[in-house]
């Protein structure tokens, strides 16, 4: 999963590589998030989501959202967007459980290594990791440092696959 800020950025992940893009630009407005949101959607070989923006998400047509922790439940998502894709961004056991427990179709994990997107946030490790993994029956991908080895050892601990930003820019 490539985690991307505009259409142009998206189209550019997926062609090196990307199988799964999420858009997430906290910094436009809910008109401007659209509108790239609706140009990717429209341009993309691959799956859509948009991240943190459940009204976005319907009005683009988008495959789905991955919520934040902090963002709406899960199930009130899912109320919203049917049996379109929803998926949480967890940092521990705990939230994990409680995603999968409200529904949700898998979990971004992390960070496992320190992010420049969340410096305030601390490491969560390859054990981390694993323990989520374990812990819940939906798919786990994991965020945060991930690169081209790492990613290898995220799948190896686990992850059903991995989601990265700089990977793929």
């Amino acid at each position: 999963m490539a985690v991307v800020s505009s259409a142009a950025a998206g189209l550019h992940a997926v062609e090196r590589g990307a199988t799964v893009l999420q858009l997430r630009a906290p910094r436009l407005t809910a008109r401007e998030l659209e509108t790239e949101a609706g140009t990717l959607v429209a341009t993309s070989a691959v799956p859509v989501l948009v991240g943190g923006r459940v009204d976005i998400a319907v009005a683009c047509g988008a495959a789905g959202v991955n919520l934040p922790e902090a963002d709406i439940g899960v199930r009130d998502a899912r109320r919203l967007l049917g049996e379109a894709i929803v998926g949480r961004s967890v940092h521990s056991v705990d939230g994990a459980t409680l995603a999968e427990n409200e529904g949700a179709d898998y979990v971004i994990f992390g960070p496992v290594w320190a992010s420049a997107t969340h410096l305030d946030a601390p490491a969560r490790g390859l054990r981390g990791l694993a323990d989520v993994v374990h812990a819940v029956r939906i798919p786990v991908i994991a965020i945060g440092g991930v690169d081209e080895e790492r990613a290898r050892e995220c799948v190896a601990a686990g992850a059903a696959g991995f989601a990265a930003i700089r990977m793929f820019a």
